[in-house]
Parts: C-alpha cells; sequence; structure tokens
C-alpha cells in the first residue's frame, strides 16, 4: 500500500518534470496508517466528499500534493489515473498543491506552509462549537475529528505558534496533527537553522504529544493514533521520524529528494530496490483493493443518515437548522431583517464613527444569524465586533464550550485569519474578525489564501486612515486599502455612514463566494443624506446631484469619494455651488462591487465626459483606473497629531478639493 503512493508519486513527478516527490515517499506509511480502511481511523466516503460528519483531512505540507493525489485515487474518489498522469498541468484536478473546489476530497487550499494547520485548528474549533450547539443527549450528530499531516517548514513559519497555541488553549482535543520529522528542506539539513525542541513546544501550548514514532512503522502509526484518539482535554501531536524520499538508494534523505523529479535511472533503481515491478502509473489490483474505502465509507455514511433521522425526529427544529446552517444558507427572513435594519438606520441618521456603526449592524444581524462568530485580535473594544449576542468564547477545565461567540484570538492578526479561513471551509459558521488596518499586512496572505478559496470570511478593520490621529505613522493606514483592493476576488468597503456600512455588511454575509474586508472608521461621520437606497449596493452611486445644492445646471465635474472622505466632498460641491460650478457626488464604497456592474450603470454613474476628481486619504496611485483627472491622496506617511489637524495639514479639506475641481476644469 505505500509503495503504490511511492510508485505514483514519483511518476508522476518525473513525467510533470516538476513537484515535490520526497514528502509523498517518506510519508507513505503514516499515510497508510491513517487513511487504511483495515486501520479504521478516517471516516470518509469517497462517493461523497461533502458528507456533513466526515473526517476532514489537511495536507499542511501541500508541497506534497501527490500524496493527498494518490490517497485520493486509491480511496476511490473521482479521481482517476488520467488526472494523476496529468499532474501539474493546465486544468487537470491534481494542481502542484491542494485547491480546495478543484480536486474531490480536498478540503483546503495549502502551499503557503504553516496556514494549513492553521486551518485545521479552525476546522476543529467549528466542530467543537457546532456539536455543543446541535448534538444532545443520545443524537451525537455531529462528532468527527481533524486529521493534518504537517512538516518543518509549517513549524518555522510563525503561523503555527499563533493558530497552536490557541488549539491548546481551546482544547480541540479532536485535533491530531502528524509531524513529518525528517530534519529535510529545500536548503539541506535543518539542523543549523531549526533547533527548537518540537515536543517541549506544543507541550508548553497544552498539547498532548506522542514523541518518537516510528514514521514507517504503520502499525506503530496506528497505535499512536489510537492513543491520540482515546485523548481528552487537549489536542494531539504525534511525531513520526521518516526519510524524506524513503525507498530512493541515491536521494533518500538529501534535500534532493525535495523539490525536485528523482530522474529516470534513480526510479529504476527505486523500483528494483522497493521490488516493485509495475509500469508507471499501473498500480495492481492487490493494492487498489487494499486501499479500497468506497464499502466502509457507504456505511459510515449510512449509519450517520440514520442517527441524523432519529436526530431529526426527536428534534426536528434543531435539525432543519442544523442543515440551513452546514448548506451555507441564510434564514428566510434574512431580507426582510436586513431591510428593516437599513430602514432603521436611515431614520435615526446618526451620526457615528463607522466602527461603531458597524457594532450597530452587528447588533442587528447576530442576533438574526446565529452562526455568525465573531473575534479579535486583542482589539475588541476598538474593533467593536462584540455584541449583546455574541458573549465571549470560554472553555471549561474539561474542555466544554460556554457557547460563546466572540473569539479573543489574541495578538494574532495571521492566525486569526487563517483560522477563519478553517472555519468557514468546515461549514455551518460565518466568521467574521477584527483588527487595525495597518495590521491587515500581517494577515494579507491568509486573506489572499480566503479570496483564492472563495470563502465567506469577513474582515474588520478599524482605524483605516490617518483620521486615528495620535497612534502615528505606525498605525495610519496610507496603501492598506489600495493594496486590499488589488487581491483578485476580495471585496473591500469603505463606507461612509451608518447606512453604507449596513449595506456593506449585508453583502459580505451575503457572498458565499468572496471573502470582504470592511475598512472602518475611528473618528465620527455623519449621516449622509440619500434620495434612494438602493444603489448602494451597486458598490457607487449618485449622492448629490447640483440641484440638491442650489444649481440647476448640469454637472461639469465629478467628485467621486469614499469613507469619511465622502463628507468632504459634499462640502466642497457647496463651496462650488457658490461660484456657479456644478459638481456630482458619487460615493463609491466598494470599487470592486462598482467595477462587477453593467456597463450602462458605470456610465451612469460616471457619465463619458465629466472630468473625475478622487477623494481618498489613501495613496493615491489606485485611483488612476477611473481616468480621474486629479486625486486628492496621501503618498507619503503619516504624523502623530490630532486627526483634525493631520486631514488639514495633509490637504483633506473642502476647500482644498474644491480648488483642486477648479484646476482640473481651468485646464480644459
Amino acid at each position: 500500500m505505500a509503495n503504490a503512493i511511492r510508485a505514483l508519486a514519483m511518476d508522476a513527478v518525473q513525467q510533470a518534470n516538476s513537484g515535490h516527490p520526497g514528502a509523498p515517499m517518506g510519508m507513505a506509511d503514516v499515510a497508510v496508517a491513517l487513511w487504511g480502511p483495515q486501520q479504521g481511523h478516517l471516516r470518509h466516503n469517497p462517493a461523497n466528499p461533502h458528507w456533513a460528519d466526515r473526517d476532514r483531512f489537511v495536507l499542511s505540507n501541500g508541497h506534497g500534493s501527490m500524496l493527498i493525489y494518490a490517497l485520493l485515487h486509491l480511496a476511490g474518489y473521482d479521481l482517476p489515473m488520467s488526472e494523476l498522469r496529468n499532474f501539474r498541468q493546465m486544468h487537470s484536478k491534481t494542481p502542484g498543491h491542494p485547491e480546495v473546489g478543484v480536486t474531490p476530497g480536498v478540503e483546503t487550499t495549502t502551499g503557503p506552509l504553516g496556514q494549513g494547520i492553521s486551518n485545521a485548528v479552525g476546522m476543529a474549533l467549528a466542530e467543537k462549537l457546532l456539536a455543543t450547539e446541535f448534538n444532545r443527549p443520545g443524537h451525537a450528530v455531529v462528532d468527527h475529528r481533524t486529521y493534518a499531516f504537517l512538516g518543518d517548514g509549517c513549524l518555522m513559519e510563525g503561523i503555527s505558534h499563533e493558530a497552536c497555541a490557541l488549539a491548546g488553549a481551546w482544547k480541540l482535543d479532536k485535533l491530531i496533527a502528524l509531524y513529518d520529522d525528517n530534519g529535510i528542506s529545500i536548503d539541506g539539513q535543518v539542523a543549523p537553522w531549526f533547533v527548537d525542541d518540537t515536543p517541549k513546544r506544543f507541550e508548553a501550548y497544552g498539547w498532548n504529544v506522542i514523541r518518537g514514532v516510528d514514521g514507517h512503522d504503520a502499525a506503530a502509526v496506528s497505535a499512536a493514533l489510537a492513543q491520540a484518539k482515546a485523548n481528552t482535554g487537549k489536542p494531539t501531536l504525534i511525531c513520526c521520524k521518516t526519510t524524506i524520499g524513503k525507498g530512493s538508494p541515491n536521494r533518500a534523505g538529501t534535500a534532493k529528494a525535495h523539490g525536485e523529479a528523482l530522474g529516470a535511472e534513480e526510479i529504476k533503481l527505486t523500483r528494483a530496490a522497493l521490488g516493485w515491478t509495475s509500469e508507471p502509473f499501473v498500480i495492481p489490483e492487490a493494492a487498489y483493493s487494499a486501499w479500497d474505502a468506497k464499502a466502509r465509507g457507504a456505511e459510515l455514511e449510512a449509519q450517520w443518515d440514520a442517527r441524523f433521522a432519529a436526530y431529526r425526529a426527536a428534534h426536528p427544529e434543531l435539525a432543519a437548522e442544523f442543515q440551513r446552517r452546514m448548506a451555507g444558507d441564510l434564514p428566510a427572513n434574512w431580507a426582510q431583517t436586513a431591510a428593516e435594519a437599513l430602514a432603521a438606520a436611515n431614520g435615526k441618521a446618526e451620526t457615528v464613527a463607522s466602527r461603531k456603526a458597524s457594532q450597530l449592524a452587528l447588533e442587528v444581524f447576530t442576533k438574526a444569524l446565529p452562526e455568525l462568530l465573531g473575534g479579535s485580535a486583542d482589539l475588541t473594544g476598538s474593533n467593536l465586533t462584540n455584541t449583546s449576542a455574541t458573549p465571549a468564547l470560554r472553555f471549561g477545565a474539561d474542555g466544554t464550550s460556554n457557547g460563546g461567540r466572540h473569539v479573543n484570538y489574541g495578538v494574532r492578526e495571521f492566525g486569526m485569519a487563517a483560522i477563519m479561513n478553517g472555519l468557514a471551509l468546515h461549514g455551518g459558521l460565518i466568521p467574521y474578525g477584527g483588527t487595525f488596518l495597518t495590521f491587515s499586512d500581517y494577515s494579507r496572505n491568509a486573506i489572499r489564501m480566503a479570496a483564492l478559496m472563495k470563502q465567506r470570511v469577513i474582515h474588520v478593520f478599524t482605524h483605516d486612515s490617518i483620521g486615528l490621529g495620535e497612534d502615528g505613522p505606525t498605525h495610519q493606514s496610507v496603501e492598506h486599502a489600495a493594496a486590499l483592493r488589488l487581491i483578485p476576488g476580495l471585496d473591500v468597503w469603505r463606507p461612509a455612514d451608518t447606512a453604507e456600512t449596513l449595506v456593506a455588511w449585508r453583502a459580505a454575509i451575503e457572498n458565499r463566494s468572496r471573502p470582504t474586508a470592511l475598512l472602518l472608521s475611528r473618528q465620527n461621520l455623519p449621516y449622509l443624506p440619500k434620495s434612494t437606497l438602493d444603489d448602494i449596493a451597486k458598490g457607487a452611486y449618485v449622492l448629490a446631484e447640483p440641484a440638491e445644492v442650489g444649481l440647476k445646471k448640469r454637472a461639469q465635474a465629478v467628485i467621486v469619494a469614499t469613507g469619511s472622505e465622502v463628507q468632504l466632498a459634499l462640502h466642497a460641491q457647496a463651496q462650488l455651488a457658490r461660484d456657479g460650478i456644478a459638481v456630482r457626488v458619487v460615493s463609491m464604497p466598494s470599487t470592486s462591487v462598482f467595477d462587477r456592474q453593467a456597463t450602462s450603470y458605470k456610465s451612469a454613474v460616471l457619465p463619458q465626459g465629466l472630468p473625475r476628481i478622487a477623494v481618498e486619504a489613501g495613496v493615491s496611485d489606485y485611483w488612476w483606473k477611473y481616468g480621474c483627472a486629479a486625486v486628492v491622496g496621501i503618498d507619503s506617511y503619516g504624523e502623530s497629531a490630532p486627526a483634525g489637524v493631520l486631514f488639514k495639514h495633509f490637504g483633506f479639506t473642502a476647500e482644498n478639493v474644491a480648488d483642486t475641481v477648479r484646476t482640473v476644469l481651468a485646464r480644459r
């Protein structure tokens, strides 16, 4: 069984002349122990990769992707040999790293090291929270484990510290990680630069650690897995000592086995050393029979179906809610709830910071949506991500949850973002988490992964500009809005008042295939009167025409603004009107959403022939894409001073915006 994995890994990498054969060859016996139907550890059904109560498996060392592809093929998933032959080729189901949504049975996209194990922490947390919420005495409908393979690279990345420390704090005893301790990375033996005592490190996190397991003894690994499953109150790390490239006479145990094909001659020698006589991409029937998990998987799912039927009979409302949540659907009354909240915000017309407007929206939405799980990276009082419906999540001495829905992630922005990805991937929860916008740099790669994986994850970024004031340039975001907008598949919203903030939240919650970043102010923002609320959801809309400031003439220019600068645009419009200059003001809370609108709508909002002046307290470069004639922005770092002083110093005044419009019109 193990040699079938080794053969497929070296054959596929050789044919592609690209890839990493060493990890699959070294972890083949570990894979037999976990995935082998005879051992009975991994509960999954190849015929239904989305069965709700399946165990989750994460290959955190995703460069070894041929390991999971071989396992999925051999176990009976819809991954034929033709796809393994097309390893790393265009449009194949076997890309260079595992990608969720591309390959049946892949639970998350891995490759950026450390994020896979962090996703696994999120999955295990989701299982624990949903079990607390839905299980009832005699009815355990949420009862599965999360397994992860990881290597030295995952442990070297700092994110593994952030996430694994939280796993210990949360007592995630259904999380089991198997460490491929082979001592090799791309640059060679890791000993000169990776001297951590990994077992002690994880024990310090509060993990159960099983040391010194022979990773080439499937029976020993299986025994360790049984021990881990019997453990309660702690996640488990199983340290498996392995040889990278196991079976290769000249490459085993070397960096050469890590990231390049073995070569035809070495493969020939390896086949002989392993006693493997089959041709490339040919697996003996005996191996297929040993690996086939279809019958066991069907039986496991059938058993769960029977348990769920009994659960539905005893608790019909809970069963329906569980199915809705796992399907990712919103409640039937959601549209009415959101509409009423928007109408109320418009009626109240409150002057508050958009971070407070966000909390006001969350007060409504967290009551309506029990799947909303909030959090903050040690900035709850600043991000305002907590509500009356989301008490702090805590775990008792026995590991049980108090049912709280607000997570204190601690100062761990990157870990928080990757854990939220795992929560979303698991299903049943919509995670959101907050920090300052300037610290989005810490979490950026996990945000990118959420976009790549098309996951509904919501990032609340407050203190969005120089408007935060005295903390100074270290905390004042300048380039971050533009940088986030460059991530394909991420919707970025920078709302200007309570109505726009509520619409942004509604859009984020409804968007099942995109993550969202909400950029929110620390300083108060006035409510902006609107003739209609319908067009806010289109990302940009006409907020004020010249007639609204007393000019009955067609606009001569368009001011486009976002967030806290929209009020400046309105004041500039009024000043220009006194000089007879007619200006349209467009609020553009989300550039990405606006860019997806029909050409006719975009042309109606930003007519051809009218000069455009953009106003945003951030770098100016991004705005030239809209054909602007001028941009009032900030292309330097900020200063430490009160917000009002800073806005005046950097030219964010109605007078400067008006003067910029005059200059543009004078040039025409």
